[in-house]
Formats: C-alpha cells, structure tokens, sequence
C-alpha cells in the first residue's frame, strides 16, 4: 500500500463514459487514489441511479477501492432539494449507497434557491441523523453561490458537534469561476472565503467564464497560463488542505486525466505527500 497523502487526487462517473464503471475501471488501472461516484440520472433517459448498481456490484467497489487504497466519495444528486421532504428522502438513498460501497465523504450543492433557515436545518438533519460519526458532508458552491453565502451557512453551522471535521466546504473551481461576484476570479472567491471555514474536498475543472463547460484542468486557461492553478496550490498550502481533489469529467482521451493528476501533483511537490 502506498504511503499516506496529504492529498488524493482522482475522477468521477460521468455521463459521457461508455457504461457507469468504466471511469472507475480507469482509476484503478491508473493508480489514482480517489474517485467519487455522482448519481446523475435524468428524465432523459441519460446517467444513472444507485438501484443501477446491486449488491454484488456494490460489495466490488468497495473491495477494490479498499485493495487499491482508493478514497471513496458519492455526490448527492444535484437537482434535489433537500428542503424537500421527497427529495430528502432521496438523498438518503445516495447516504445508503455511500456505507455500501465504503465511501466517507458526501457532497451537496448549496441550496441557492432555498430557504437558507430551511436548508441549514436540512444539512444538520443529514449530519446528525444519517451520517453517522465517520462520514463527513462537504457543501459545494454552484455557479449562483456567493462566498458570504457559504460563510453565512457555516457560521451557523458552528454550534453543531463535531463540525470542524464533519462539515465543510467542497470548493468547486469551475463554479467559483463563473459566480457572478468573482467571474474569471476563481482565486478571488477562495480570498473570499472566511479562513476559519474548512475546504474538505476539491472539484477541479476549468471553463473560460461563459459557461460550466468542465474542461480537464490544463487544457483549458492554464493551458497557456498556469498562474491560476499555481494560485490555487498556493492557498490551498495556506490553507492546510487535506483531502481529495476530483477532476470532474470524462475527456477524450482519457489520459488526460492521467496528465493532468501528474501536473497537479507536481505542482503540490512534497506537500501532498505524507499524512495531514
């Protein structure tokens, strides 16, 4: 088993791929050391859903990520809205998924057009009577969230047990990009961001701030210009991250996931490695 890392670094199921595991076929052959699984099933007939994965699927999953010192994470889906009682009881059903497969980690997407009061009470509802003491929830920015407004979400978090290692922030960066408060400033919505509040999960994609086009991270701006993902290391150090960074699509061809894992992690150097 390879060493402890500061950071993992992986890839997610997607839409694009040819069938729901192949993406993850691709991690293990790759030797990455994380992958999240994204429930995105839509009325279209396109993506896929929990039940699409059986017992005996999920029980592989769950051993090859433990023989390949894989970190597990699973996105709840991202139309849900978890201050529906309905769409709670969804989300429940990707927690379920979660412990199946041996994942510890969950992502929402910020409640943007909910009622926050409604919304805070929802997540400490996850938190508290769902969860369970070893997994944590990380709240992702969408491309309408403002940084205040996730300040403002864990502030009043703040009195919930636990919740420095629990709860925290999954940042995404392609979204952070298009926010109307720091369009092409992705960096400016990590200066933002109240440093007291935890970044405890990353999705990493670029677009050119026209649209959430999830380009493999080096082919898009910091193609020709890496002084954002150089800024990004930077605060990420400053911030002692520690967790998994997910490259949240499915390129042609896929090694470009592999190129892009292997810049990323030269450019963290020796901070990556060794344990949090």
């Amino acid at each position: 088993m390879r060493p402890p890392r500061r950071i993992r670094i992986g890839n997610q199921t997607s839409v694009a791929a040819a069938n729901i595991t192949q993406p993850f076929d691709h991690a293990v052959a790759s030797g990455f050391d994380a992958f999240e699984w994204f429930p995105d099933w839509t009325d279209a007939g396109h993506g896929w859903q929990e039940k699409d994965l059986d017992r005996k699927a999920r029980r592989s999953i769950r051993d090859a990520a433990a023989r390949n010192d894989i970190a597990l994470s699973v996105h709840i889906p991202w139309r849900l809205d978890l201050t529906h009682p309905e769409d709670f009881d969804r989300a429940v059903q990707s927690v379920r998924f979660a412990r199946d497969i041996g994942a510890d980690l969950m992502v929402v997407h910020f409640g943007d057009n909910q009622n926050r009061e409604a919304y805070r009470l929802a997540i400490e509802r996850l938190l508290q009577g769902h969860l369970g003491p070893a997994m944590r929830l990380a709240v992702e920015n969408t491309p309408q969230t403002a940084p205040e407004e996730l300040d403002a979400l864990f502030a009043k978090l703040g009195a919930l047990p636990g919740r420095g290692s629990r709860a925290g922030i999954c940042l995404d960066i392609g979204h952070a990009n298009l926010c109307p408060r720091t369009r092409n400033d992705y960096l400016g919505f990590i200066d933002m961001l109240d440093p007291e509040v935890p970044i405890i999960h990353v999705h990493l994609h670029e677009n050119y701030g026209d649209a959430d086009s999830h380009l493999t991270v080096f082919t898009g701006p910091s193609m020709a210009d890496r002084s954002g993902i150089d800024g990004f290391v930077q605060r990420m150090k400053q911030r002692r991250f520690s967790g998994a960074i997910i490259l949240e699509q499915w390129p042609r061809p896929a090694t470009l996931l592999d190129r892009a894992r292997k810049l990323l992690y030269q450019a963290f150097g020796d901070y990556a490695q060794g344990p949090p």
